[in-house]
């Protein structure tokens, strides 16, 4: 794709970091028509609750990809994930671990959610002695946190010139919204 003539960008998402190897990161690195930005779901920063889980990977395997990545394409990398607060059995500690993988990563944005059971899964069966009150605080906490990386990135961009693919223009007031490469709204 790459090498096909034309003024594009390839942008995808890898749902899962087993699906992230070093090839695919060389690749992206190495093609000037791949967009620099690469969504990678963690969940959560706590090994056990990654396992609980039943993840494959772990806060430093994690961790690894990013930093292998960024060693490739530099601060330009945008990286976005997921994340899950409350999962039944998580403590306050492994939120604080989640959080601080927040802060190490400093994705340029998260999608967020609170825990819910869905029916038929293990976790569903799983004991969740944490209210939704608490879980909802911790959620208060990281986006707080994502919300103060997130400015910090947007404050450094400010002044520079960017090409934006244009996804929408507003009719009534002819305004235009779009995607940087590394999919800043």
């Amino acid at each position: 794709l790459n090498s096909i003539d034309g003024d594009f960008r390839i942008r995808f998402m890898t749902s899962h970091p087993k699906d992230c190897t070093r090839e695919l990161i060389e690749t992206m690195a190495s093609c000037d028509k791949v967009a620099q930005h690469l969504h990678l779901p963690f969940q959560s920063g706590s090994d056990r609750i990654l396992k609980l889980m039943n993840r494959h990977y772990t806060r430093e395997q994690y961790l690894k990809l990013i930093n292998y990545a960024r060693s490739l394409m530099g601060d330009e990398l945008s990286i976005t994930s997921d994340i899950i607060v409350g999962f039944p059995g998580e403590t306050y500690e492994d939120f604080k671990e989640t959080l601080s993988l927040v802060e190490e990563v400093k994705a340029t944005s998260l999608f967020t959610f609170i825990y819910s059971p869905r029916k038929g899964t293990r976790a569903a069966q799983m004991p969740d002695p944490i209210s939704h009150e608490e879980k909802a605080r911790w959620m208060g906490q990281l986006l707080k946190a994502q919300e103060e990386i997130a400015a910090a990135r947007c404050a450094s961009m400010v002044g520079q010139t960017m090409r934006v693919l244009v996804e929408e223009r507003n009719e009534k007031n002819g305004l235009l919204s779009g995607r940087t490469e590394g999919s800043v709204i």
